[in-house]
Order: structure tokens, then sequence, then C-alpha cells
């Protein structure tokens, strides 16, 4: 009995330790904001392994599309990069990166990864089975970075490799986090997956943006796509000048709202009422300061602005600006642009060369005086942290804008709008729309405009927003 034991307490003291699990060790992009640019799915994989692990002794291959969902939930579960097998026999990225990790085996899942793994060289053990895997350790879950990927298969191999380093993943919509529904952390380091993401100083400040929370009427941080606006056009007091000036404030928040509603059932997003309010008026006299035109004092817009704003109503200030330049009359409003729900219109017919006058000669402007104004717009939007702007430009001939097909439209920090002001019979206002479109700059939107008492007969909310070749994403009322 004596000896039975005895040699059971052998036997017990001899038996193997279970066998020690083997951990990855993770890292961080080396800047608080990173893109990796690559839209390639092999490349873009590679690329999100090495900034997310410093080493990993297991690694998980498998070809694009190639049961890419299996192994996506392999690596995730056992805390593993994620590679996959390129498709044009170019393994010297893969190889590097493998090596680069110290991976001592390899899981190869399908058929399409386990033939390129036999066939390339390397220190790894390759195996098909996760049951032959050496025991891994997963890494914890951090919250430190913050990986932003959009909603593509591209991406699927480098999300799982973010997840399964222990990263939270965030998709975003278009990829632009001002326009998730709901702001993204941030965190020590952000990582974002493609090209689509701009480039790392973009995604900074698109980042700060969604971070301050204030949105736009009708919801967002960005302009369009996304809403359409109906507005009413004109100056305060003044009737004659268009239906803004037909009632008080509290009267034309109410219009614009009803307005709005008539477009609400015509489009899936949501329609905002609007304001487009004449703030610098075109004058027959050359007034004190010989310009031309008569401008409107902060004081008296800041009860439409204010008003607008507690309404849901964007605002749009309207410039005449004369012999004056539309920088010059922008920069007197810098005030209330601060707001985000204040926009800005530039109006090319009430625009003055020296010995001009208004009603006589059809004003016109040259693009780089635009641009300036965008430029301006732009910066004063960036610094202040604000939600995408618009900046709108009427225009009813193409004379009125002298090398327009410069237009500045790769500020993302604005919404820009060619406003069609054409007003006669339906075939007139369509044959203008579609001389306006000829040659159209890139990344414009389109306004168009209906008069009550100039169009005959005037467009019903139906056939404004049949106009094509795309509906306009802003409709005013005169």
């Amino acid at each position: 009995m004596v000896v039975l034991v005895a040699v059971l307490l052998i036997g017990a003291c001899t038996a193997p330790a279970p066998p020690v699990p083997l951990s990855p060790q993770v890292t961080a992009p080396g800047a608080p904001t990173t893109v990796l640019p690559s839209d390639d799915p092999v490349e873009l994989a590679v690329a999100t392994s090495a900034a997310l692990y410093a080493t990993a002794p297991v690694a998980v291959l498998t070809a694009a599309g190639d049961e890419a969902g299996r192994a996506a939930a392999v690596a995730e579960r056992i805390g593993a990069p994620l590679l996959l097998t390129p498709a044009d026999g170019d393994t010297a990225g893969v190889r590097a990166e493998l090596s680069r990790l110290g991976a001592r085996a390899v899981l190869a899942v399908g058929d399409g990864a386990a033939h390129w793994a036999s066939a390339a060289d390397g220190s790894a053990e390759i195996v098909t089975d996760e049951a032959a895997l050496p025991a891994v350790t997963a890494p914890p879950r951090r919250q430190s970075v913050l990986v932003l990927a959009q909603d593509s298969p591209a991406q699927a191999a480098a999300t799982a490799t973010a997840r399964a380093s222990g990263a939270e993943v965030v998709v975003v919509p278009g990829a632009d986090p001002r326009r998730a529904p709901e702001p993204p952390r941030r965190p020590e380091h952000v990582l974002a997956l493609g090209s689509a993401f701009g480039t790392s100083e973009v995604l900074d400040r698109r980042l700060a943006v969604a971070a301050t929370g204030v949105q736009l009427p009708g919801g967002g941080q960005v302009l369009f796509p996304g809403r359409r606006m109906v507005a009413l056009y004109g100056h305060p007091g003044a009737p004659a000048l268009g239906v803004l000036g037909e009632q008080g404030v509290e009267e034309s928040v109410k219009r614009a709202q009803a307005l709005a509603a008539e477009y609400q059932p015509l489009v899936g997003e949501p329609v905002v009422p609007a304001f487009e309010v004449i703030t610098t008026v075109a004058d027959s006299g050359p007034g004190p300061d010989g310009d031309y035109s008569s401008e409107s004092s902060v004081a008296d817009l800041r009860p439409w602005v204010d008003a607008a704003r507690g309404a849901g109503v964007y605002v749009v200030l309207d410039l005449q600006p004369g012999r004056s330049d539309f920088l010059t009359q922008a920069r007197r409003y810098e005030e209330l642009l601060a707001q985000p729900h204040v926009g800005l219109a530039l109006d090319p017919e009430w625009r003055l060369a020296p010995q001009q006058r208004h009603r006589t000669q059809i004003g016109s402007v040259g693009v780089d005086e635009i641009n300036s104004v965008i430029t301006w717009l732009a910066d004063l939007t960036r610094d202040r942290v604000l939600p995408q702007k618009l900046l709108m430009v009427h225009q009813f001939r193409l004379s009125m804008i002298s090398g327009r097909e410069k237009l500045d439209t790769s500020r993302d920090e604005l919404g820009v709008i060619l406003h069609a002001d054409g007003f006669g019979t339906p075939d007139l206002k369509l044959q203008t729309w579609a001389t306006l479109h000829e040659a159209q700059p890139s990344g414009v939107h389109w306004g168009w405009k209906n008069f009550y008492d100039e169009d005959r007969p005037m467009f019903t909310p139906a056939q404004t927003m049949a106009v094509g070749p795309e509906a306009p994403v802003f409709v005013s009322f005169q």
C-alpha cells in the first residue's frame, strides 16, 4: 500500500506541465491620427497588421473571398492578424510581414491559401486545422486605439485584424466621421482604413468637428447628400425684393416650414426650411461709400438669424455687392457666419465693374474672386470647428462667371451650390437649366428658384424635383 502511494506521487510529480500559451505583442500607430491610404485588400491587410502588431506567434491566412468570413472569425477569436494571399503571385509583401511578425505557425483557411502557403518559402509551420495551432492568448480589449473602417468587403481582413488586436472598430458612413450617427470617441490613437478618409490632416479636422456634436438643421454635420432645403428669398421689410419681406420673422418661419413640408413627401431626405436673406442690396445710387450697395447691419439681421436657429431653419446671407467685391462684404458678417446654421450666397448679377450701373448692365465676376471667398469661408469654418457650411453662387447666364470651370470645390468644409436663377415659361427655365449644366465644374450641387410673379406658370413641387439630371438640393422662392 505504501509502495503504491509512492508510485502515484512520483507519477504526479513527473507529469508534463501544460504548454504556456503564446502571446502576441500589440502596438499602436506612431501618430495620434493615421490613415492607411491603400484600397488594395492585400496591401491594406498587411499595413493594418504592421500598424497594430509588433509580434504575432500565430497568423491567419486566406484568399480574398475564399472562406473569408470563417478566417476572420478565427483571427478575431485567437487574436491573430489576418493576411490575404495575393492573386497576382507577388508574395513579397505578405512574406515580409509574416517574417516581421515572427510567426511560428500560420493557419491557412481555404484551398487558395493552403496552396499559396505550401509554395511559399518561410520558417513558419503551415497548418490547415485550427486544432494544430499552438495555444495563444488573444490581446485584451484596449481603449487607446480606435480604428475607423468602411462597410466594404475589401476591408474585411483589415477590420478583422483590428478587432483581433483589441482595438475598437467603428464603421463610418461615407468615410467621414462627421456623417456618423454618433460622434466617434476620440482616444489616444485613431487609425483609418482606406484613401476615402483623406489625409491624416483632413481626418483630424473632421474628427474635431464630430467631437463637438454640433448638428446642422435636419441633423448631421455634412450638408449634401443628406438633406434638401426650401427657402424664402428676399429682404426683411421689403416685399418688392421677395417673399421673405412680405411678413415678419415669426410668420416667415411658419411660411418656410410650410413650403418645406410640401416637398417632404417627394424625397427621402429631410427637407429643411431656409431663409435666403438679401444682406447687401443692390442700390440705384452710389451711397455714402460709393459702391452702389446698401449693407444691412449685423444688429438688423440678428433677430432673423436667432429666430431661425431656434426653429431649425437654415439661413443664407445673400450678397449683392455693386462696385464692392464679395470678399470685402462677406467679412462684414463674420460674426453671423460663425454660427453653424448660417451660410453664404454670392449673386454675380449685382457685381458691377467700374462705371457700370445696376439694371443697365448685368453684372459678372471672375472665378478668382469667388475662390477667394471660398478660401476665406472654408478657413473660417475650419478654425471655428464648425459643421460643413453652404456656399452658393447664383447664375442664369454663363457670362456671369468667367473661368467657372476653375471653381474651387476642393474644400470639404463647404458644400458648394450653383443656383439657377432664370425665370419665365417652363421651356425657358429648362433651357437655362440645361445651359448652366454644360461643362459644369466638378463637385457642385444644384439649386433652383421659383418666381411667384415672373414664372408663367410657376413649377409645382413635383415639377421642380423632376427637372433632372438630378433634383436640386436647394429650392428658393422669390
